[in-house]
């Protein structure tokens, strides 16, 4: 039966790995996702978890060595952030194209330089077209749900790919919230053994990751674009189930007082809550906002998103990333494109907040409605502005 604890959320990450009965996890510590390791490493070394713990050299390795055990059969995790992300950049592709279920817990963390270990999204937007399955979290209860829903999607025989669940770093990863923990039996009942659909075998040798010749190279990739972009409604499927198992529910895209908006916050991460919460002191004082957050940004859920923005007239991207050269944060570029493509023409605006963790508060989401009113009456647009700029 489940029991309410206080816990902070990197050990109820680790926690919910143990739930899942990982059998591997390589990791190497890197803030803010540390703690998330580190405990489970207690974990097994108090034999509470029946798992090889790989302590490894660098994060390149614990990927790479992730791989292995993933081909091999293992149920299998790692965790990483920032930099350390960076370092896995060549492991990533490789996993999600030899089809590996590995489960990922990214403590989201400026990329350097200058140096910062506080919080936006720029490790993960660097890597966003790695072919894995990505979700985003807002709160500690989220990121325990998620990752027992990752562990199910990445190794349904329908999916075969990894996942990453992501959490803002500190904001999420250091603090202490109530959440609801499932016992062991509630799991399981969730989450079966897991039965590998590929795995090497010394009594049958396969090669996997041969080398692809240009007559193949392209029908490969092709085949990996389908696999992924097939996982959505096993995705789905397996919220619905959560929802069954366990009475919290989650959905690819979530709404907040869109039903009358005429303008929409788009967020992901954290924020969430905060945009919220601004949200209903706007709505005291006569504004038509709403929000709309982003739960599944890979493979992205275009019909859902379309449908919670119908009723809008203006929409405000938020971006806790730049993408230098180009005129707009990660999320507002593809977001402007599929706009584009599916022939909805609205007003947007594009604010670049919380970059290296600084605080996002109402009173900035306030600001950022203000400057989008002023514009749209005037017919300005706001291609990118940077909240809190410093003179």
């Amino acid at each position: 039966m489940a029991r309410r604890v206080g816990l902070e959320v990197s050990l109820a990450c680790a926690e919910a790995v143990k739930l899942c009965n990982a059998d591997v996890i390589a990791a190497y510590p890197i803030t803010p996702q540390t703690h998330i390791v580190e405990h489970l490493s207690e974990l097994v070394a108090d034999g509470h978890l029946d798992a090889e713990f790989v302590p490894v050299e660098s994060e390149h390795s614990a990927m790479s060595a992730c791989v292995g055990s993933a081909a091999a059969g293992a149920r299998t995790f790692t965790s990483s952030s920032a930099q350390g992300l960076a370092l896995m950049h060549e492991m990533l592709f490789i996993a999600s194209g030899l089809r590996l279920p590995i489960v990922m817990a990214v403590a989201n963390r400026s990329l350097s330089a200058p140096i910062s270990i506080w919080n936006d999204h720029s490790d993960i937007m660097a890597e966003r077209d790695i072919g894995w399955v990505q979700t985003f979290a807002e709160t500690g209860q989220e990121v325990l749900d998620l990752m027992l829903h990752a562990f199910k999607v990445a190794e349904d025989p329908r999916v075969c790919l990894p996942v990453a669940v992501n959490l803002d770093g500190f904001i999420l990863t250091h603090v202490i919230e109530p959440m609801e923990m499932p016992d062991q039996a509630e799991a399981d009942a969730y989450l079966p053994p897991f039965v590998p659909s590929q795995s090497l075998d010394p009594a049958a040798p396969v090669s996997m990751g041969m080398v692809g010749m240009p007559e193949v190279y392209t029908e490969a990739k092709k085949a990996a674009l389908v696999a992924l972009e097939d996982s959505y409604p096993v995705i789905k499927e397996h919220w619905e189930g959560f929802a069954e198992q366990f009475g919290r529910s989650y959905k690819p895209i979530e709404t907040y007082r869109t039903e009358d908006a005429d303008t929409l916050f788009v967020t992901m991460g954290s924020l969430g809550e905060t945009c919220m919460t601004a949200v209903d002191e706007m709505r005291q004082d006569g504004k038509s906002v709403g929000q709309v957050r982003i739960r599944l940004w890979r493979p992205f859920p275009d019909e859902d998103f379309m449908a919670a923005i119908a009723g809008a007239k203006n929409l405000i991207f938020i971006d806790r990333a730049l993408s230098p050269g180009v005129a707009a944060g990660p999320v507002a570029t593809e977001m402007r494109a599929l706009l584009y493509t599916k022939g909805k023409n609205m007003f947007t605006a594009n604010f670049v907040c919380g970059l290296g963790g600084r605080d996002v508060t109402r009173t900035d989401f306030a600001g950022m409605l203000a400057k989008v009113e002023a514009a749209a009456a005037a017919g300005n647009e706001i291609t990118c502005e940077m909240v809190g700029v410093k003179e």
